[in-house]
């Protein structure tokens, strides 16, 4: 197999594999805490708004449902975990995968809390960083663990690879 045609491979593997472990961290926060999820039916809601040249939204849920959005919300989550491996496979290549390290996996995986702080939330009627939540600290924080935990997954799927054999 080419370098090439592994490297997608694993980017595809990792990069799904982190994201249904911060979705698996999802239910137990739920069911642990009583912490909802985020409904990524709205993710999808903005992201078509978006084509239709609407970035702002006071907030998302507000906004008029579309059809299709939870379909196109989830898999724009996916699709951004993928990329998210892509950009740890670009960052530290081919070789990480193959003999995969936590910190790397934590510095990308804690890194992609700046999309939500910096684009989604202000988008969807959050603020820049949950400042217009009711307890922005605590939704700051959710958000941080979450994606540390996304990081974890990097890990542990490309782990899961390598002792698989992929």
């Amino acid at each position: 197999m080419s370098e090439a045609v592994e490297c997608a491979l694993r980017t595809l593997w990792i990069g799904a594999g982190a994201t249904v472990v911060m979705d698996l961290w999802a239910v137990l926060r739920q069911r642990l805490f009583g912490i909802p999820s985020l409904d990524y039916a709205l993710v999808g809601r903005w992201l078509v708004h978006l084509t239709r040249g609407r970035f702002f939204h006071d907030p998302i849920g507000k906004s008029p449902r579309v059809a299709g959005e939870g379909v196109i919300g989830w898999t724009a989550h996916y699709l951004l975990g993928i990329a998210f491996a892509a950009v740890l496979l670009a960052g530290w290549r081919l070789e990480w995968a193959r003999q995969p390290t936590l910190v790397p996996a934590l510095i990308v995986g804690v890194g992609t809390v700046l999309l939500p702080f910096c684009v989604m939330q202000p988008a969807m009627g959050a603020g820049f960083a949950a400042r217009r939540t009711p307890r922005p600290a605590m939704a700051r924080f959710q958000s941080v663990v979450t994606h540390a935990v996304f990081g974890v997954g990097l890990y542990a799927a490309a782990w899961v690879a390598r002792v698989a054999g992929l």
